[in-house]
Order: C-alpha cells, then sequence, then structure tokens
C-alpha cells in the first residue's frame, strides 16, 4: 500500500509541469489582465447606453473568470492531493490510497479537459450548441437509432454538467422519433459538439426484425452554434409561414400537448423549424424564428468562408458512403470515427455519453489539419 502511496505522489508531482503549461496555454496571466480591464469599463457612467455592447462585455467577463476559476481550483486540488499523499507516507496511513487515486484520476482528466478547451479557437466554440436528429431511411429501425444518439449526446451533456434544454421532439411511428432539437448550454457546448455533426452508421441485430437479421441503419446529428448576434439578419412577416399545431411529445419529454406549438418555413430556402417546449405560442414562436436566423446566419457565414468544415462540416445525405463515425454491435463490438481513426470497443459505454474520447480526437485532428 506503501508502495502504490508513493507511486501516487509520484504521478502527482509529475503533473505539476503539466498544470503549469496549461497555464501557458489558456494564458492566465493575460486573461487576468484582461478581466480587470473589462471590470473597469463597466464603471464608465455610460457602459449602460449601449445594451447590446455592454452585455457582450459582461459575458466575456464571465466566461474569462469561469476559466481562471476552473484553472485555479485545478491548481489548488493537485497541491491538495500532493499534500495528503504526503501525510498518508509519513503517517503509514494506507486507508487514504483510495482517496489519493481517485484525486489523481479525476485531476488528470480535468487537465485533459482544460487542454482540450484551450485548442478551442474558433469564432463559435464557446457558443450553446443547438443540435438536431434525423432518421435516414429504414423506418422503425433508423427512427430507434435516432433515439439513442439522442440519448447519447443528452448523457454526455449532463454527465459533464451542461444544461440540456428540449425545443422539438417527434415521436417515431412505432419506435424512436422522426425528429428532435436541443439547446446544450455551458462553456464550449458547440466546441466540444461540433465532432458529433453528421451522419452516424448503426450495424446491429434489429429488436423489430422477427427474424433476427442485421440491418445496417442511418442518422444524422447536426450541430450549429447559437450565434450572439443576429440583428443582420432581418425576417419580415412575409418571409415566412407560420403555423401553429398540438404538440405529439412523448411522455416525460416536458412538452404540454396543445396548439401551442409552431411550425414555421422560410420561403426562400424551404427550411422548416419547430418548436413546442416553451409555455406559450409566442414563446415557442420567438424561440423557433430565433433558430431560423441561425441558420440563415449559418448559410450567410459559409457563403463567406472557403470551406463549410469551419463551421458546420459537409453537409451529406443521410446513407452508406457519407458517416463519420460506425458503430457496430454485431458479429463484433466496436465504434470506429471515420476522420480520426480513433475507436472504442466498449459500445454500451459509448451509447451512454461517454464520448470524450471521440471529441478529444476531433478537436486534436482538425488542429492539426
Amino acid at each position: 500500500m506503501i508502495v502504490e502511496l508513493e507511486e501516487a505522489k509520484h504521478e502527482l508531482t509529475a503533473l505539476r509541469p503539466e498544470v503549469e503549461e496549461l497555464r501557458q496555454a489558456l494564458h492566465i496571466d493575460a486573461l487576468t489582465a484582461k478581466v480587470e480591464e473589462l471590470e473597469q469599463t463597466t464603471l464608465a457612467p455610460d457602459f449602460w447606453n449601449n445594451q447590446a455592447n455592454s452585455s457582450k462585455v459582461l459575458q466575456t467577463i464571465k466566461q474569462s473568470k469561469d476559466t481562471l476559476e476552473e484553472y485555479n481550483t485545478l491548481k489548488a486540488r493537485l497541491e491538495d492531493a500532493i499534500a495528503l499523499a504526503e501525510m498518508a507516507i509519513e503517517e503509514n496511513d494506507e486507508a487514504s490510497l483510495p482517496e489519493v487515486q481517485t484525486e489523481l484520476s479525476d485531476i488528470k482528466a480535468d487537465a485533459e479537459r482544460m487542454r482540450i478547451e484551450a485548442l478551442m479557437v474558433g469564432e463559435y466554440d464557446n457558443s450553446t450548441a443547438i443540435v438536431s436528429f434525423h432518421p435516414g431511411a429504414g423506418g422503425t429501425e433508423a427512427q430507434d437509432w435516432c433515439q439513442m444518439l439522442y440519448r447519447m449526446i443528452t448523457r454526455w451533456a449532463e454527465n459533464n454538467k451542461f444544461k440540456v434544454k428540449l425545443v422539438d421532439w417527434q415521436d417515431g411511428d412505432e419506435a424512436g422519433l422522426k425528429a428532435a432539437t436541443i439547446m446544450v448550454e455551458g462553456p464550449h457546448a458547440y466546441g466540444f459538439l461540433k465532432s458529433e455533426n453528421g451522419v452516424h452508421r448503426l450495424v446491429r441485430v434489429s429488436p423489430f426484425d422477427s427474424a433476427g437479421r442485421r440491418h445496417t441503419s442511418f442518422a444524422s446529428i447536426e450541430v450549429m452554434p447559437e450565434f450572439p448576434d443576429l440583428d443582420e439578419i432581418q425576417l419580415r412577416d412575409e418571409d415566412y409561414d407560420f403555423m401553429p399545431f398540438h404538440s405529439s411529445g412523448a411522455g416525460g419529454q416536458n412538452i404540454n400537448k396543445v396548439s401551442s406549438a409552431v411550425r414555421i418555413t422560410h420561403k426562400a430556402t424551404g427550411i422548416v423549424v419547430t418548436c413546442q417546449t416553451e409555455r406559450s405560442q409566442l414563446q415557442n414562436k420567438e424561440t423557433a424564428l430565433r433558430m431560423l436566423k441561425a441558420k440563415l446566419m449559418d448559410i450567410k457565414i459559409r457563403e463567406r468562408l472557403d470551406t463549410i468544415e469551419q463551421i458546420q462540416g459537409n453537409k451529406n445525405n443521410i446513407e452508406w458512403g457519407s458517416q463519420i463515425r460506425s458503430y457496430v454491435f454485431m458479429p463484433y463490438t466496436l465504434v470506429k470515427d471515420n476522420r480520426t481513426g480513433y475507436e472504442e470497443g466498449n459500445v454500451d459505454a459509448v451509447m451512454d455519453g461517454k464520448i470524450d474520447g471521440f471529441i478529444n480526437a476531433y478537436l486534436k485532428y482538425i488542429t492539426k489539419a
């Protein structure tokens, strides 16, 4: 036991230079100075005259403070864990070993996550993520697969303390779902989840096939940032068709089954957005219009970019050959990302939201590209 405590202490001590490197990668000193400078601007008498600017400044201050607090907490935890290990060794306290090992594991994981966050330099990486799910061809099997992906993403978000807001849910014919949209809120939500944008392929023995045959199914996940400034997208009433309808969400989805749900169709592009989770039709309409503006902003930005990959990745049909990742349940178990080559053998863990390995591999991949 004492040998294991010594090993844990050695690993913890070895993390000190890594945490210091993380300080440089996150530009902690510059960030501290930036917060002090911005906080001074909030004291100016005319600070609140421009509401849009003041909101951006306050958001920047909050995000910067969150990063500083996260880093300082990590550094303090590391020093406390080293002190705990040293004390346990001195007092021959073998009972402290599990606590020391747990701290070591958690600190390593937090440091890795913060290193990944340091790679997020995209303009919208810190934005809320708007995530939509769509089944491919294949009826019930594809719709069931679509709901499995919905659960995978929401489990990941919950495990990582992101806030998930359901915007739209359309039940499948027999099982699963026909479409769903959520908003994932939290630091770098879009930066993390942009790796999931694309077509996902499933190979398994279908529970809906009485003959027990193996099926291949497809579903897509669309990930888009909630753009901070949508004022440049102007929408007139005549630009879209507005239709209220009765909600049809599954039990437990917090959807009121009344005529408050709305569907908006943009005439020029054919883009359709729906919202059915707010308390009133007016609130649903406001949310739907915001989502429509975000989609139009996405198109506008793509027109200014050399490659669409900078924002959302390629738009592909939900079919064979276009998948970004394959999930094989039978005859063996394997999840493999076609872009990065990263793979996991524990399919059940992946479907339960353990997708950090895929996210991290993708962020490293696009940073090198």
